[in-house]
């Protein structure tokens, strides 16, 4: 009698036990892909083909960027075309040192973090007193202020850029090689990967949702929403300050072409490609989207009426063609997608 009793009791929650930890396709897609990304420098050393390394890096730097950009677009519903800025000024900050004699990466980053923290204080406080085309708008402009600032910066090489004579120096971590550099790009891309996740299920992930859904709402329940919103781009800001850190050590140049209003607007198809309001979204979306930019600008298969060199000539339009099909045909994006169809299956499963 007393184990029929303990088994009817237990039963409940033991029914509720596999759905919530169901292994779901999308965390099996997530699974594999930050599997194979911190295999890649492996492979290469196996194949002998150690350019990937770097191409790899890129990809991680961009999905960095990308990952900063949706905490207030995906969650926030901020949609920005400045975030570009902040890369630049990751990466000024190491150029500029570096070209006054000053090499120590803590200086470097420090730096990098504290100009970026004053400009997203100060640039968030403006940018958030509106929303909508004019909140785009002005984070737009002040993105062009600083690009055509540092063209017009001819000591550190104006519109052609600055090459720098090494990578920041970190003392132990030797940044000189690329497969350390890979790793320390790696690590930073799981480390803000976790965080996020934290972040967007915590209490202030909770009010950014509700401002993005309805913000008099969160405000007549008490919920200052402005002081969140600035918090969340103020974080935005400096994870992509120190994707512009790691840019300017990975290819050991700086340019006002990190700065620039399309950089901004390639992060933002990379949230969309992979999935807007999804935190593995934009990693999807960057891999995805420079893996086709590097396939279609190096197209030499030897397809029919010269279609590769008019694919070569022509890879934005294909690009663009591309990410409109997956717009029409996976409305959420691809990782979006997996997530959506997880949860119309099982809306329990987390």
């Amino acid at each position: 009698m007393a184990d029929r009793q303990t088994s009817a009791a237990i039963s409940p929650l033991l029914a509720t036990l596999p759905a919530r930890r169901r292994i779901t396709l999308r965390w099996l897609s997530a699974a594999a892909v930050i599997a194979a990304l911190g295999a890649v420098p492996l492979i290469c050393a196996l194949i002998g083909q150690p350019f990937y390394v770097t191409l790899v890096s890129r990809m991680m730097i961009f999905a960095l960027a990308a990952l900063g950009l949706n905490l207030i677009l995906g969650y926030g519903g901020l949609i920005s075309f400045g975030h570009a800025l902040y890369i630049g000024i990751g990466a000024y900050a190491v150029g500029i040192l570096s070209y006054h004699g000053i090499t120590n990466g803590y200086v470097h980053l420090g730096v990098a973090l504290g100009a970026g923290l004053g400009l997203a204080v100060l640039i968030g406080s403006v940018c958030l007193r509106v929303s909508g085309v004019g909140f785009i708008m002005i984070t737009l402009a002040f993105a062009q202020m600083f690009y055509f600032l540092a063209i017009s910066l001819k000591q550190y090489g104006g519109d052609d850029g600055y090459a720098l004579e090494s990578r920041s120096n970190f003392g132990w971590l030797d940044l000189g090689d690329n497969t350390t550099l890979y790793y320390v790009i790696y690590a930073l891309l799981v480390l803000v990967l976790i965080l996020f996740y934290r972040l967007v299920n915590a209490r202030f992930g909770m009010v950014l949702r509700g401002s993005k859904s309805n913000d008099r709402r969160m405000r007549a329940l008490g919920f200052p929403t402005l002081p969140f919103k600035l918090i969340a781009y103020v974080i935005s800001a400096l994870v992509c300050v120190i994707a512009g850190v790691l840019l300017a050590n990975l290819t050991r140049f700086v340019s006002p072409s990190y700065m620039e209003w399309t950089v901004s607007g390639d992060i933002l198809l990379m949230i969309v490609l992979g999935g807007v309001g999804t935190l593995l979204g934009p990693i999807f979306g960057a891999v995805v989207w420079l893996s086709l930019e590097a396939v279609l600008t190096s197209l030499n298969v030897g397809l029919p009426w010269g279609l590769d060199e008019f694919i070569h000539n022509h890879w934005m339009g294909v690009l663009g063609l591309f990410i409109i099909t997956v717009t029409l045909v996976l409305k959420q994006g691809l990782y979006g997608f997996l997530v959506q169809r997880d949860q119309a299956r099982d809306p329990v499963a987390q």
